[in-house]
């Protein structure tokens, strides 16, 4: 993998768990709120999502006003936009 296609990878993994968040927001909210501190949400927000630990922080660092529609179908395009500079779409 060359560089470009890394960078391309982590970009698209940054962008999937912001959508994966924001399609599952309430499910996110509950994790958040029942989590002890910063490090058990990262964790659970981790599992919940099926991200690794940069994707969680990421997530956690979510303004609300991503949530919005036009923003999350930004978030999409973004992402498609992406899969389709990598060799294999994915």
């Amino acid at each position: 993998m060359d560089e470009d296609e890394r960078r391309v990878r982590d970009h698209l993994m940054v962008v999937d768990a912001l959508v994966l968040a924001i399609d599952r927001r309430d499910e996110v909210f509950q994790v958040i709120e029942d989590s002890e501190d910063e490090d058990e949400a990262i964790r659970r927000v981790g599992q919940l999502l099926g991200v690794d630990e940069f994707g969680s922080r990421v997530v956690l660092a979510l303004q609300f006003r991503r949530l919005t529609r036009d923003q999350r179908q930004a978030l999409a395009s973004e992402a498609k936009g992406l899969r389709s500079k990598l060799p294999d779409g994915r």
